[in-house]
């Protein structure tokens, strides 16, 4: 993306006015990823600008019929081809990288068949290099960007998962290394309302993935109808929350359109092809410092941020330090989503914290900050009433004693 791209983009971005999602889309998949981000910032944008951008997570522009046999002609595996006996070619979903079509194998199993939409590999790449060089020149004048909502840092994360996802294959490793996890815990910590679809390898390729049909409704559906419970919004980050604070392995995208609550009422991950690992050392303070906010106990959760640092702040430093965090969370416990948004907190919690703690996140601890951002959207939009933080308290008793988060 070049500069003065980036710059209408942004415009398109933060105007009061509806973004144009037809333009934003015809700019590339660069745009779409960096609009998707900025779909989780009701710090930055308006919650009604978040609520649109956030369309582009299932209801992206599609691709003509003929293209779409096209590709199955050219790309999908021989085997593919036998096993099919009907395809519907209107799509049942359409995200950034690919879109989703039912069909139905000879044997009679319902599925579901995802096709990557184009050859996107090329030009985002270029565009990322592209908006990497300017990004660096601008950090050269900025330098603490690099540790506080690091440009640099989201880019390459954004990078990563996005190469990841233009390779179907990265769907089926990545469900099945999270339920191996989830039967490692089973003992520790149970989750039977978690599961992955069952996916059809040897009739699938990086270009062409076959994956059974769930039936059910994505939390974005749910939103949209508000069907969706909060008790299973609480089940949901307890789930969620195991894999980001206790195991540091988690689904990299989980946003509400990646997410089937399916008819007998589990939970069924999709599009586990972004799989993010978080350092040990940034899991476990974020876990202490959300354990510690939530028994209102502020001066241990900022001890918690604290121990991110190399080396402990000199005195003032500290004193400086939480003298901002107290007045950041003034009165955060009494407040509900609606009135203060987590999202805009960490943030500011974020930029405290590497200005006047010296507290490093590093370039991998941005994905599992963004999970969280993907929490707070959720409830902002279903249950704005709701504080959050204490509701969190259960699950975080929870993750102490069944994942031996310690203290």
């Amino acid at each position: 993306m070049r500069l003065l791209k980036f710059i209408l983009f942004m415009r398109q971005i933060t105007r009061k006015s509806p973004a144009n999602l037809d333009w934003i889309q015809r700019q590339g998949l660069l745009s779409v990823k960096l609009a998707q981000i900025f779909a989780l910032r009701p710090d930055i944008i308006s919650i009604e600008k978040c609520k649109q951008l956030q369309t582009l997570y299932s209801q992206a522009s599609t691709i003509p019929v003929e293209d779409v046999f096209k590709i199955l002609k050219e790309k999908a595996p021989d085997a593919y081809h036998e096993r099919i006996a009907w395809f519907d070619v209107e799509p049942l979903a359409a995200a950034s990288v690919g879109q989703v079509h039912r069909a139905r194998l000879k044997s009679g199993e319902d599925v579901v068949v995802k096709i990557i939409k184009d050859n996107h590999e090329k030009r985002f790449k270029r565009d990322v290099r592209r908006m990497s060089r300017w990004l660096r020149v601008a950090m050269i004048f900025s330098p603490k960007l690099r540790r506080v909502g690091n440009p640099i840092a989201l880019l390459d994360h954004v990078e990563d998962y996005t190469l990841r996802e233009l390779d179907l294959r990265n769907e089926i490793n990545g469900a099945e290394k999270l339920r191996a996890i989830k039967e490692d815990l089973a003992d520790d910590f149970p989750m039977p309302r978690l599961r992955f679809p069952e996916y059809y390898p040897e009739i699938s390729n990086r270009h062409v993935l076959v994956s059974e049909l769930v039936k059910g409704q994505t939390l974005e559906q749910g939103i949209v109808n508000s069907s969706l419970k909060w008790e299973d919004l609480l089940e949901l980050f307890r789930i969620h929350g195991a894999y980001m604070f206790g195991i540091g392995t988690f689904h990299g995208d989980l946003h509400p359109g990646n997410c089937i609550l399916d008819n007998d009422g589990n939970f069924v991950f999709i599009d586990n092809g972004a799989i993010c690992e978080a350092p040990r050392k940034v899991s476990k303070s974020l876990f202490n410092f959300f354990f510690h906010l939530s028994a209102d106990d502020k001066d241990l959760a900022f001890e918690a941020l604290i121990s991110l640092a190399e080396r402990r702040p000199r005195s003032p430093d500290i004193e400086k330090f939480k003298e901002d965090m107290h007045e950041i969370y003034h009165n955060f416990e009494i407040l509900s989503v609606g009135e203060q948004s987590l999202t805009e907190v960490m943030m500011k919690t974020v930029k405290s914290a590497v200005e006047n703690a010296g507290a490093d996140y590093g370039e991998e601890g941005f994905p599992i900050i963004r999970s969280l951002m993907y929490m707070d959207g959720l409830v902002i939009r279903t249950y704005p009433e709701v504080k959050l933080i204490s509701e969190m308290r259960g699950s975080l008793d929870e993750f102490k004693s069944g994942l031996d988060m310690g203290s």
